[in-house]
């Protein structure tokens, strides 16, 4: 709603905007059930200074008990033309350092062992507000209890070249992945400057290249798009060439698709069996090779953080981020243990515990239910129990909607406004 408010459909709904306003959610509801249209889509400020986004202390269930998402900021400093996300969420707007430690402390308090960092570019964080990224992280670091572990996300190759050597070292801390992804989205410089990438494939280069000399092993993913408008087959096998010499392990292929109302979509589009092969080409080049082969045999250190889609084993981690597949056993959840490597396929390894190894769980305190709400204070949980639960059936319904929303302060007030009922 935020990037196309007046499409047809819209009308006459009440939408929120889900970067900023998200914590008013009650109030749209509110509203809308007395009959009115209401529409929250500005962007919060402080004394005229956009500010990052919803509150980082919102009361939340983590789908994961035993990870943390935290967005570091909201919007970026680029203007891709083929990006609809600028359109949503703005000009970058980064959260205070400090808000984002407080965060990550109480993730740490609720039984959280892994942390992921998120936003549209993390390398862009605190431009805005005069820091940078490796000062957020090494004050991250310091507050990560031994263990736990943390994950960078994504970033553009600009905003990362001038902190290298820095970013060298965060990647290469004992409870950091060695992991980073860095779209390059095309190796033809020409298409890199249709799409206002404000960078060139050497840039690209530089940092792979120079990460993966001061960081033995690091993980780097990248993003590719086929057939952007102007793609020529020149152009395309530049791309090809890249992937072939880096070999990538996580490739992330996507087909171009004009967004609409972005500049890209405006273009000499590139037809669509075109793209569809190139597409197809690039698939089968990131499938002939197995990034993993030769780690069979060896021992790693993996954190056990979830269940595998197929129910079939538990999925850990090791230092480089690359997924490892363990026994299904209820000991291993939420622990860092040393396993043995017996088998390699395309996008994961197996593990088995090895009988030596020490299991010591990576949380420093015991993790919520599954379900179970994340920031709300003793007094607010009183708050809800005394004046919701047990009322009516309904408002225990409500109460599962809706807790996951709620703020503490619009926890209090609500409480407080339907004290008569």
């Amino acid at each position: 709603p935020q990037a196309q408010p007046r499409q047809d459909y819209l009308k006459g709904l009440s939408i929120i905007g889900l970067v900023q306003q998200i914590d008013r959610v009650v109030e749209v509801v509110e509203e809308t059930i007395k009959g009115h249209s209401v529409r929250l889509l500005g962007q919060k400020k402080d004394n005229g200074k956009r500010l990052g986004g919803a509150r980082l202390d919102l009361p939340k269930i983590r789908k994961n008990p035993l990870i943390e998402i935290i967005s570091i900021n909201t919007g970026c400093l680029n203007a891709c033309t083929y990006c609809k996300t600028k359109h949503a969420r703005g000009d970058l707007a980064s959260y205070p350092i400090e808000e984002l430690v407080d965060r990550a402390k109480q993730s740490f308090q609720e039984g959280v062992c892994e942390i992921w960092l998120t936003s549209e570019d993390t390398g862009a964080y605190g431009r805005d507000i005069g820091t940078d990224l490796p000062t957020l992280l090494w004050k991250l670091v310091e507050a990560i209890p031994e263990g736990a572990m943390l994950r960078l996300g994504m970033t553009n190759p600009p905003y990362i070249l001038e902190h290298l050597e820095e970013m060298a070292k965060i990647l290469s801390h004992p409870r950091v992945y060695a992991f980073l992804h860095i779209p390059v989205q095309s190796a033809s410089d020409s298409v890199l400057m249709d799409m206002k990438r404000e960078y060139c494939v050497a840039d690209f280069r530089r940092v792979v290249d120079f990460l993966k000399e001061k960081v033995p092993g690091i993980t780097i993913a990248t993003d590719i798009i086929c057939g952007f408008p102007g793609e020529t087959d020149e152009d395309f096998q530049e791309t090809m060439k890249l992937v072939e010499q880096y070999k990538f392990p996580s490739l992330f292929i996507n087909q171009f698709y004009p967004r609409p109302g972005t500049p890209a979509a405006k273009m000499h589009q590139v037809p669509a069996a075109v793209k569809k092969q190139r597409t197809k080409d690039l698939s089968q080049l990131f499938h002939s090779y197995n990034p993993y082969d030769h780690k069979v045999g060896e021992r790693q250190r993996v954190l056990v953080t979830e269940e595998s889609f197929d129910s079939n084993y538990y999925v850990a981690h090791n230092p480089f981020y690359e997924q490892v597949l363990v026994p299904k056993d209820p000991v291993l959840m939420g622990k860092m243990v040393e396993v043995s490597i017996y088998e390699a396929g395309k996008h994961f390894m197996k593990g088995q515990p090895v009988s030596d190894a020490r299991v010591y769980a990576a949380s420093i305190t015991r993790p919520l239910a599954k379900g179970e709400v994340s920031g709300l204070t003793e007094v607010s949980k009183r708050h809800f129990l005394f004046y919701f639960v047990g009322k009516t059936a309904s408002a225990q319904l409500f109460l599962k909607i809706f807790i996951d929303y709620l703020s503490v302060r619009i926890v209090q007030n609500f409480a407080q406004r339907f004290k008569s009922l």
